[in-house]
């Protein structure tokens, strides 16, 4: 479905972003991958879907690195097709508490990123009349947490990008669309998972208990590649005038 269409997915050596990249790679579209960590391993996973996979270490707090990366996406394969904003960084304070250096970061990462990204990237879309922007925001767009404000914050801005990139663009082949999931079994969630276990000294299965019970009503995770199916529906020709929702895949969390 998406031979010959290229996707740069942000934030991808792991969790979300990787599986995003390897279901756009299993329909045939060639993936820049960015991030940090381990390369390597990612790489080979999507190659062995049979397609041309490259790599750029953007830092996506420098809007001069996120340009870097999609020219060279547009060097190396001729064109930028699909924009993933995925990459994401997170901080747990109360407001009054929260450090200034960790909240101009995550606004960064978490936000701006998406806005350069998605501004460098319209053009080529425009130009060829199709194109797919898919924010990764998530259930904290839509609703907030306590001692997650700048987290909150910035996934809020990410919806209303998204809206406003949709409206700019809904006569045009290009649409904008963001995904809103909630707990996601990421190393970042990991990590708040061993937090509380250590905590609170319980079992990490106690824990993961806890952590869905406050507030995913169904009890489970979403998975990186349901994620990924979802996006493949906005880049197929049935997501051709789905513009502009915040589509929430998160056990009825935001339903409450």
């Amino acid at each position: 479905m998406l031979q010959g269409k290229t996707a740069v997915v942000t934030g991808s050596t792991s969790g979300i972003g990787l599986g995003i990249a390897k279901a756009l790679a299993a329909q045939g579209a060639n993936i820049v991958l960015n991030g940090f960590g381990d390369v390597e391993g990612p790489r080979a996973e999507i190659a062995a879907l049979g397609v041309q996979v490259s790599y750029h270490g953007a830092d996506m707090s420098k809007p001069d690195e996120i340009e870097d990366m999609v020219k060279y996406a547009q060097a190396t394969f001729g064109s930028l097709d699909i924009l993933i904003n995925n990459a994401g960084i997170q901080h747990v304070a109360r407001v009054e508490n929260f450090p200034i250096e960790r909240w101009d970061a995550i606004i960064a990462i978490n936000m701006s990123s998406a806005f350069h990204a998605t501004r460098l990237a319209l053009p080529g879309m425009q130009a060829k009349n199709w194109g797919r922007i898919i924010n990764v925001a998530s259930v904290h767009g839509l609703v907030g947490s306590a001692e997650k404000s700048a987290y909150v914050a910035a996934k809020h801005g990410v919806v209303g990008l998204t809206k406003v990139v949709a409206l700019e663009n809904a006569t045009t082949g290009v649409t904008c669309n963001a995904i809103c999931p909630g707990w996601v079994l990421t190393p970042l969630v990991q990590k708040q998972v061993d937090a509380k276990a250590a905590a609170q000294g319980i079992s990490n299965a106690d824990a993961t208990k806890q952590l869905l019970g406050e507030k995913e009503p169904s009890m489970q995770f979403t998975t990186p590649e349901e994620l990924g199916a979802l996006a493949v529906f906005f880049c197929s020709p049935a997501g051709n005038n789905v513009r502009g929702v915040a589509w929430n895949m998160d056990g009825a969390w935001a339903a409450q």
